[in-house]
């Protein structure tokens, strides 16, 4: 497997030195084929000192892709890079490229669409799950992480806690096309085989990934994010405190209001008007953020008649 590494760097070395092509992109299917390639190879690295002692220092291809990328033909335009996330992390912020939000999602995308970071994700996802929605939405909802539905369908929320999370966003008189949607972690979780259900993200896990989750932010600019429980709060702020001490209250992310509520899967378990009246009250406060109209219907939603 190396030797293939080796050789697909030099064959891309060869085509921006002697045939003048500047940007090299693969397919997705290659993308794909590539990332689970080089996640196996730092795995079994990781296992054995006597392998790792013989990688070079560029550690793979995905890095000559990022550090040794010739300038795009597009005109791209180069973005300030984002400061300091104010909960703790090792990661750096991503550069943002392209000449508008749609373009520079699309990079983003691309970038996170073969991460390898974490390669014990890497070897059980089926695809990178990195946002869905309006470039200049106002309003963005963040998750957690792709559960197992998420994942093979490659778009965030479309399970059952995704559905209902729409029925949600159709109460507030919009629609998913209007609103951005994303989560901390983009890959899902890896459970054991054949286990069911899905797993919360570790620290460490959150702390790789949310740089692009930061990226996404910063190009879409919403006026406000709602986040879909506590590992949402725990990614985007720190571990702050509890969903329940929270929720209800305005939070700031870098000068954009944050409305921490319950996750879908919560109401999903706790179907009692009294818990959905919760979550809807904070809704209730972002649409009056947003300036929003409000109809007398909808305030009184989930109470009692």
């Amino acid at each position: 497997m190396t030797e293939t590494l080796a050789a697909l760097r030099r064959y891309v070395h060869f085509l921006r030195e002697y045939e003048g092509v500047r940007e090299v992109r693969l397919n997705r299917a290659a993308q794909q084929g590539l990332a689970r390639l080089v996640a196996q190879v730092k795995f079994s690295s990781e296992l054995s000192p006597s392998v790792g002692s013989r990688r070079s220092p560029s550690d793979g291809a995905v890095r000559i892709d990022e550090s040794k990328k010739a300038p795009s033909l597009g005109g791209h335009v180069s973005r300030p890079r984002l400061p300091e996330n104010p909960s703790p992390s090792n990661e750096p912020p991503l550069e943002i490229t392209g000449s508008s939000k749609a373009e520079q999602l699309r990079h983003l995308a691309e970038r996170a669409s073969v991460c390898v970071k974490c390669p014990h994700l890497v070897a059980r996802r089926h695809s990178v799950v990195f946002g869905v929605g309006n470039p200049d939405a106002k309003l963005m909802f963040v998750g957690e992480a792709p559960g197992e539905e998420e994942d093979l369908q490659g778009e965030p929320f479309v399970g059952r806690a995704g559905q209902l999370l729409t029925k949600m966003i159709v109460a507030m008189g919009l629609t998913r096309e209007q609103v951005y949607i994303g989560n901390i972690v983009k890959c899902r979780p890896d459970m054991p085989l054949g286990a069911p259900g899905n797993r919360k993200p570790t620290k460490q896990e959150m702390e790789t990934c949310v740089p692009y989750l930061r990226a996404q932010i910063e190009v879409i600019k919403p006026t406000v994010m709602v986040a879909l429980g506590a590992t949402s709060v725990e990614g985007l702020l720190g571990p702050i405190g509890t969903i329940g001490s929270l929720r209800g209250k305005f939070l700031e992310y870098r000068g954009v209001p944050v409305m921490p509520t319950y996750h879908p899967s919560y109401l999903l378990r706790n179907q009692s008007n009294t818990e959905k009246r919760k979550v809807w009250e904070d809704l209730l406060k972002v649409m009056e953020r947003l300036e929003m109209p409000i109809s007398d219907k909808q305030r009184g939603f989930f109470l009692k008649g």
